[in-house]
């Protein structure tokens, strides 16, 4: 099976309902994508998969086909990603970190449909659980990457 992950081509010897997750961390070796719960409900998975937030951990990489995944490690490669970034660490956002790779990756996917949203839309879109309850550091990381 070949995949495009990072604007890379890679071929990949697995199963085609293997998940995408999987591939990702322990095919290719990209761990930055990190596995949570494994059930699409807490959002540390999280890639994008032609520019929509996707739930890697439930994803079979046989549903990726042409698309274009973009992971955590390529996401300052493009210029609403790296103000993401920039706004995450502006905000100091991550207190443990685990979760804000989903989250960066969930901002980007925002911002790249809605480059104004609204404090609604952000609470709609930014759906990712953080144990360490960052929520408003986020929330604000998001209105600056807006604002940048």
């Amino acid at each position: 099976m070949e995949l495009t992950i990072n604007g890379s081509r890679h071929q990949v010897d697995v199963e085609p309902d293997t998940p995408l997750l999987w591939v990702l961390r322990d095919t290719l070796g990209m761990t930055g994508t990190k596995y949570g719960c494994g059930l699409a409900q807490c959002g540390a998975c999280t890639v994008l998969i032609d520019g929509q937030a996707v739930r890697s951990c439930v994803t079979p990489v046989e549903s990726v086909g042409a698309a274009a995944v973009t992971t955590i490690e390529a996401v300052t490669e493009t210029p609403v990603g790296r103000k993401v970034v920039e706004a995450w660490v502006d905000r100091q956002v991550p207190q443990c970190g685990y979760c804000q790779s989903g989250q960066v990756m969930a901002a980007t996917a925002l911002l790249m449909q809605n480059p104004r949203p609204t404090d609604a839309d952000i609470a709609a879109a930014m759906v990712n659980l953080c144990r360490c309850g960052t929520y408003n550091a986020i929330s604000a990381a998001v209105r600056r990457a807006a604002q940048a």
